[in-house]
This record gives structure tokens, sequence and C-alpha cells, in this order.
């Protein structure tokens, strides 16, 4: 009982961060478009990442030439976090 709890505790909490991802790398791709920031999407998106992306910034330098990294920072801390909780997941269970 309790193993089946952790493994649907498990998958849900890797399927938000593999979703949480996909709004990141969405974001950054519509930034580079600049959409009309008044459309409910765009803003829904940035609601959803700009909280992380000003966690990055205030411990990172982010802007590197001109172009902000924070959207690949956040990307790749978020993939670390994804296969460390897969690993760590398959071991205990």
């Amino acid at each position: 009982m309790l193993d089946s709890l952790l493994v649907a505790f498990a998958t849900l909490l890797i399927s938000v961060i593999s979703l949480y991802k996909w709004v990141v790398i969405i974001s950054a791709i519509l930034s580079w478009v600049r959409p009309d920031p008044y459309n409910p999407i765009v803003q829904m998106l940035y609601r959803l990442t700009e909280p992380a992306y000003a966690l990055v910034r205030r411990y990172i330098p982010t802007v590197f030439g001109g172009m902000d990294m924070a959207p690949l920072i956040l990307i790749f801390a978020l993939q670390f976090l994804e296969i460390f909780l897969q690993n760590l997941f398959s071991q205990i269970i």
C-alpha cells in the first residue's frame, strides 16, 4: 500500500517537473517573437515562469551578450532535478 502511494507521488512529481520544463521552453521561444502582452496565454506563461526566473536571477548573473540565460539555467536545473528524483525513487522502490 505504501509502495503504491510512493510510486504515485513520485510519478506525479516527475510529471509536474517535466510539464513545467515544457512551459519554460515555450515561454522562452515566445520571448523571441515578442507576442501580444495582453494575450491571456502569454500572461499565464509569464505568471508561471517569471517567479522562477527571478529566483535564478537573484543568485546567478544570467545576462550574457545581451541574452538572458535564466530560462536555459532553469531548464538545466529542472532536468537535473527530474533525473535525480527518478534515480532516487527507483532505488527506494
